[in-house]
């Protein structure tokens, strides 16, 4: 059973994110980056999967520049067997990333694909909808629980209501929720044995699809400051205070 997971390059969690000076985008000057954390969690799961004798072969793919080749070499120190960088320049929006992925699917034919069910840099959650209606595969999102038995794929999903358990025929695609699991950290043996595995490397064009952007950025701003709170002395001060600052009441 082969197992494809999707990994993307976001700034770090710990960074806090500045727009550039004329606003024309984000600074990444100096900044680190990171695997997005929800892929994190896909590619723990995917080399649990092959822990277990599941899944025989895992595959680490990303999409972007060259440097993207970082988060695929950090996936395969965590446990992945070989990388597919998607080399390109354009800044990918949802759909052409579901494209792409669409056909790395055809060329590798995985069992499994497994996603992080948003990023955390544009929050859009989704690429892998968008994957399984292209692909035709069945989809199980914001897994908090994969178990793979008989053929099939026993999803365990987060909802609104609680938890809603769906049975998946393969091949399947599955973007992982916060609680699937907790992934581990890269061991010194294990990021030099991933300066050997293989990483190929392809370009849209190879697979037959257009990502030039659909949508243009206009401007990035940092969100208006929060003004401090204030302590008030009696009920009556905070009631009166509501209705003539706050004017919520």
């Amino acid at each position: 059973m082969k197992v494809l997971v999707a990994v993307k390059r976001v700034v770090d969690y710990n960074v806090k994110v500045r727009p550039k000076s004329d606003g024309s985008d984000v600074d990444l000057a100096n900044v680190k980056m990171s695997i997005n954390p929800f892929c994190e969690i896909a590619v723990e799961e995917a080399v649990r999967l092959k822990e277990k004798g599941v899944a025989t072969e895992v595959v680490a793919v990303s999409l972007g520049e060259k440097v993207c080749q970082e988060q695929i070499r950090t996936a395969l120190a965590l446990g992945a067997d070989r990388g597919i960088l998607v080399e390109t320049s354009e800044k990918l929006q949802p759909l052409a990333v579901a494209k792409l992925l669409k056909g790395i699917v055809e060329k590798e034919s995985p069992d499994l694909v497994i996603l992080g069910k948003q990023a955390i840099d544009d929050d859009n959650n989704q690429t892998g909808q968008m994957l399984a209606a292209l692909t035709g595969m069945s989809q199980g999102t914001f897994a908090s629980e994969v178990v793979i038995e008989d053929g099939k794929a026993q999803v365990t999903r987060e909802i609104d209501g609680g938890l809603q358990t769906v049975s998946l025929n393969l091949p399947a695609v599955v973007t992982t929720d916060l609680r699937l699991n907790e992934p581990r950290y890269a061991s010194l043996p294990n990021i030099m044995k991933a300066k050997k595995k293989p990483l190929d490397t392809l370009t849209p064009e190879e697979l037959g699809v257009d990502v030039t952007s659909k949508v243009k950025m206009l401007s990035v701003e940092p969100p208006a400051e929060r003004q401090a709170g204030v302590k008030v002395e009696t009920v009556a001060e905070l009631v009166e205070k509501l209705k003539t600052e706050a004017k919520v009441l």
